[in-house]
């Protein structure tokens, strides 16, 4: 039973939400607004304003993106405008200045490996209905991966891999799309803090032990998405795998991907991806160049031994103290996922 068809049976039923007389979106001059402190990222200020942060992040975005560093870094001291929103309703806003009188319906699923405070998933369309992506994060279990300092502490690529895959999760579950994540760890869920603490309780999709010998561990993944890609025979598939690179300290780097030599539909999964990323580098970042490349290397086992077209994602040097700030601040973590989802749309809708 795969993700998404196991949580759709506690699926919630379908919630109506009036937009009438009394409930109207103000324009913008009329929203609350609060100054940043240091320390405060978006997700954060929304969370101490009552606001659901992941459902009002693009929004709080679109309202303040001339006051916002590379997009979605806060200034402390600066004031930034609050979307209005109830933690207990659940809205949809269309538009920031539109109002509306229409009933809307609201479908969401309860996810509980996102965690608790992430669990509820809002659909926000069905644009990857009859889709099946097969999600696995480097390393995990006794294998921590790569391993850097940060303030005094230890970080471990698993940990930060896995924050943005089951991200990237939440997002393609929210268009529709049938979501197995391969590498799971029941108790973390999606976590908003730049340290996370390392731990060796991960497995493998149906609760699988990781073995710690390389070969092995590769093997077992191969064969659970390989056995899962005939389960779903005939159907669009696609395997994402997420890595974070350990190079010399004073090596920075960007996103790049992989894909199998011989693959046409992994090469397009792959171009689209880092096209999405040129596209935002070039809306968010006008003065900096993207570097990020997408090429075959079919010599990865995961790349030359799965079924599926796949695209294979290395997110930074978790070293380097510039690529530590893209994986560190969730804010980044959930931009990464956000812009791997919008070159996941772009390809299924491109085919």
């Amino acid at each position: 039973m795969n993700l998404y068809s196991f949580y759709r049976i506690r699926k919630w039923g379908t919630l109506l939400v009036f937009f009438g007389m009394s409930v109207v979106c103000p324009a913008q001059d009329s929203l609350q607004t609060v100054v940043a402190e240091k320390g405060d990222g978006i997700l954060s200020l929304l969370r101490k304003q009552g606001v659901d942060p992941y459902a009002n992040y693009e929004n709080f975005i679109a309202m303040n993106a001339d006051n916002l560093r590379d997009s979605i870094h806060l200034y402390a001291g600066r004031k930034y405008r609050i979307p209005q929103a109830d933690l207990d309703t659940v809205t949809v806003v269309d538009s920031i200045q539109r109002k509306t009188s229409e009933f809307k319906k609201i479908e969401s699923r309860e996810i509980p490996i996102l965690g608790k405070k992430h669990s509820t998933v809002i659909i926000k369309s069905n644009r990857l209905a009859g889709t099946v992506y097969y999600l696995i994060s480097g390393h995990g279990g006794p294998d921590p991966g790569a391993m850097g300092q940060y303030a005094g502490k230890t970080i471990a690529e698993d940990e930060y891999a896995y924050d943005i895959t089951i991200r990237l999760a939440r997002e393609l579950i929210s268009h529709g799309a049938m979501v197995y994540v391969i590498i799971r760890d029941e108790n973390d869920g999606i976590r908003d803090e730049r340290i996370l603490e390392i731990d060796r309780d991960e497995v493998a999709y149906l609760n699988k032990a990781i073995p710690l010998n390389q070969v092995k561990r590769l093997k077992q993944r191969v064969d659970i998405v390989n056995g899962l890609y005939e389960r779903h025979r005939g159907m669009y598939q696609r395997l994402i795998v997420t890595h974070i690179d350990s190079r010399s300290v004073g090596q920075n780097i960007d996103v790049f991907f992989y894909h199998h030599e011989k693959s046409k539909n992994g090469k397009k999964l792959a171009e689209s991806i880092h096209k999405t990323f040129q596209k935002n580098y070039r809306k968010y970042q006008p003065n900096r160049v993207y570097s990020g490349t997408f090429e075959d290397r079919t010599s990865l086992y995961l790349v030359k031994k799965t079924h599926p077209a796949m695209t294979f994602i290395e997110v930074g040097n978790i070293r380097n103290k510039k690529d530590q700030r893209r994986i560190l601040v969730p804010e980044n973590r959930e931009a990464l996922a956000k812009w791997i989802s919008e070159g996941v749309l772009l390809d299924y809708e491109g085919k």
